[in-house]
């Protein structure tokens, strides 16, 4: 099956296998290492992708589904270099350890942040429900969104 997406920015046309995975065809084809597999039934969320402005579990999805759509991983907010606001909150707020579900929480976050850009506790909590961390203690997390809304807005001045 021929599909045409736009994967961080960048547009494609590929044959792909449409009943492969979202998740496999991202990681292993597109080289996305961020998209990580955890349990394979979207209850993690270390898969998670942005897709058409909303978080999803790229486990739950086949390859074919990803025809005319938007897709965002972490690869595509930013880099080591230049990380995106979200990305430095995480890490300035102490919102990570091993960083295996990292990916996951900040696409939900700028999932979260792009549609309500100034978020109460119970909004944040809300958004970040479909993820799991069994490192971290979920309150620096809830501090890096937090740290996000403040840096994120005094970008935008």
């Amino acid at each position: 099956m021929i599909i045409t997406f736009t994967l961080n920015g960048k547009d494609y046309k590929m044959d792909v296998d449409p009943a492969m995975r979202a998740l496999d065809f991202l990681r292993d084809v597109m080289k996305m290492k961020s998209v990580k597999e955890g349990c394979s039934e979207g209850e993690c969320g270390a898969c998670t992708i942005i897709l058409n402005g909303n978080a999803v579990c790229s486990c739950l999805l086949y390859a074919g589904e990803l025809d005319n759509k938007d897709i965002v991983t972490s690869e595509g907010l930013g880099t080591p270099e230049k990380m995106h606001p979200i990305q430095e909150a995480f890490v300035e707020a102490g919102g990570v350890q091993c960083g295996f579900c990292t990916p996951g929480f900040v696409l939900s976050s700028k999932a979260l942040l792009d549609k309500i850009p100034n978020p109460n506790e119970e909004e944040i909590k809300k958004a970040l429900e479909g993820n799991l961390c069994r490192c971290t203690g979920y309150t620096k997390i809830i501090d890096s969104v937090e740290l996000a809304v403040k840096k994120i807005s005094q970008l935008k001045g």
